[in-house]
C-alpha cells in the first residue's frame, strides 16, 4: 500500500471528475512503480513479439506472395503492421491477469476502504498497461528496423499509425479488465485473455493476404476490428499488402479502426466498471 499512499499529489480540477482523474493517475503510478520493480514482466513481454518478428521474417519471408512478389524484404514490410497490432492486443492477457491478481490477493478490498472513485482502479490499471505497451512498441520498432522494415510516408503519418495502435491496445485492455474481474485466479485470466485472441489475430489480414482466403472467411477477416487496424497501419506506413476489398473497413481503415476502438472502450469500460462494483459490493 505504500506505493499508493506515498505518491505525490496530482493537481487536477476539483469535483467528481477531478477526483476520478486524480485517483486514476495515482493508481496508474502505483502500477508503473510495481512494474519497474519487476523488470522480468517487461522482458518476458518483449520476448514473444521479437520472436514473432524474427521467425516470420526469416522462416516464411521467402514463401509468401505479396502483391505478386516473393521478395523476403517485401514480406517483412507487409508483416510488421500485423506484428505491431498483435503485440498491442496481446497486452489484454496481462491486464486481465494483473486485475485478477489484485482481486485474489484482496488488494481491491483495500482500495475500497479509501475515499476514491470506484472506476479509478480499473482506469489506472489500463493507463499503466498503455505506458508499458508504448515502451514495448518502441523496442519492437527498433528490432523491425534491424531486420529490414521501412516506412515510406511522412513522420506525421507514421506517428499517427503508432497512435492508432496504442488506441487499439488501450481498447482491448478493457476487455482484459472485464475478463480479470470475471475469473477467480490470475492463471484463468491469462488463459481466458489469450484463447479468444488467436482467432481474432489469425483470421485477419495480419500475416496473409485476406484475398486468398475462402469467400466466407475473407468476409469475416475484412470486418474484423483487428484487420482494420492492420490495414490502417499499412496505409499510414506506406507498406505493401493493402487488402483489395469492397468491405467498408478495408476501404476506410483509419476511420474504421477509430470507430471500432471507441466502441470497444465505451462498451467494455461500462461492463467492467459495473462488474467491478458488483464484485466488490
Amino acid at each position: 500500500m505504500s506505493a499508493v499512499t506515498d505518491t505525490a499529489p496530482v493537481v487536477v480540477p476539483k469535483g467528481v471528475l477531478g477526483q476520478s482523474v486524480r485517483d486514476s493517475l495515482v493508481i496508474a503510478q502505483r502500477n508503473l512503480i510495481r512494474m519497474s520493480r519487476i523488470p522480468e514482466m517487461l522482458i518476458f513481454g518483449l520476448i514473444q513479439p521479437i520472436m514473432f518478428v524474427v521467425l516470420f521474417s526469416y522462416v516464411f519471408g521467402g514463401s509468401m506472395n505479396i502483391g505478386g512478389s516473393t521478395d523476403p524484404s517485401t514480406y517483412r514490410e507487409f508483416l510488421m503492421a500485423g506484428i505491431f497490432a498483435q503485440t498491442v492486443t496481446f497486452a489484454t492477457a496481462g491486464a486481465g491477469a494483473g486485475i485478477a491478481d489484485d482481486m485474489h490477493k484482496g488488494l481491491i478490498d483495500r482500495f475500497r476502504s479509501l475515499p476514491m472513485a470506484r472506476g479509478a482502479v480499473l482506469t489506472g490499471r489500463t493507463l499503466a498497461d498503455l505506458v508499458q505497451t508504448a515502451l514495448t512498441l518502441f523496442v519492437l520498432a527498433v528490432v523491425a528496423l534491424l531486420v529490414g522494415w521501412r516506412t515510406h510516408t511522412s513522420v506525421g503519418e507514421v506517428l499517427g499509425a503508432f497512435a492508432l495502435l496504442l488506441l487499439t491496445g488501450y481498447a482491448f485492455t478493457w476487455i482484459g479488465a472485464l475478463i480479470g474481474l470475471s475469473v477467480r485466479t490470475p492463471e484463468a485470466a491469462t488463459s481466458g485473455g489469450l484463447i479468444w485472441l488467436f482467432p481474432i489475430t489469425f483470421v485477419s489480414n495480419a500475416f496473409v493476404d485476406s484475398s486468398r482466403m475462402t469467400p466466407w472467411l475473407r468476409h469475416v477477416a475484412d470486418w474484423n476490428p483487428f484487420s482494420a487496424t492492420v490495414q490502417a497501419c499499412r496505409q499510414l506506413f506506406g507498406n505493401p499488402g493493402l487488402s483489395p476489398s469492397d468491405a467498408w473497413p478495408m476501404q476506410h481503415p483509419v476511420w474504421a479502426s477509430l470507430i471500432y476502438s471507441v466502441l470497444i472502450i465505451v462498451v467494455f469500460r461500462t461492463l467492467a466498471v459495473r462488474k467491478y462494483r458488483s464484485a466488490t459490493a
